[in-house]
């Protein structure tokens, strides 16, 4: 566990790209107390359970949803000692090969930063407010949105974190 820490916390909920070297840049500017910065992009592939898609479209529970994520954040921060955390996640119609997700984690060594990267991204899988559709490629006509659904996968490794 950490002790208290200055913590520096960004998060955005956003349509726009992000640029996450200038995001990182932004997090260590300045910062000689920081030894180790992970960052973890999540990024739209053009299928989804092998059939090929147009886009995702996010959508997300304004106020909620930023609610929820800096509790993650703060949980984080109780866990590990960081001296840095930006998650920036985007919603609305996101293409294949664009970027979704940016969270980056610092800290003064490595393992506190992995863990809470890796912390942050399961939390963010299972328990923020965002739900997804899939844009079926096709014509237009044919174009068909589907919910995705949540994934077991997702929610047993979330469950680690109650434990350890």
């Amino acid at each position: 566990m950490s002790e208290a820490t200055e913590m520096t916390a960004i998060l955005r909920l956003q349509r726009e790209p992000f640029d996450a070297a200038g995001e990182v840049a932004a997090l260590t500017r300045g910062r000689a107390d920081i030894g180790a910065v992970v960052t973890f992009t999540g990024i739209c592939r053009a299928d989804e359970n092998g059939e090929p898609i147009t886009a995702l479209d996010l959508e997300h529970y304004p106020g909620m949803a930023e609610a929820e994520i800096g509790r993650h954040v703060e949980a984080a921060r109780a866990r590990w000692p960081l001296l840095g955390v930006t998650v920036i996640h985007r919603y609305g119609r996101i293409a294949p090969g664009e970027d979704i997700v940016l969270v980056v984690t610092a800290s003064s060594h490595r393992e506190a930063a992995f863990a809470a990267a890796e912390f942050l991204m399961d939390y963010l899988k299972t328990r923020a407010p965002f739900w997804k559709q899939v844009e079926k490629a096709g014509d237009e006509e044919a174009r068909a949105k589907t919910w995705i659904e949540a994934k077991s996968s997702d929610d047993s490794a979330v469950e680690r974190w109650k434990s350890a």
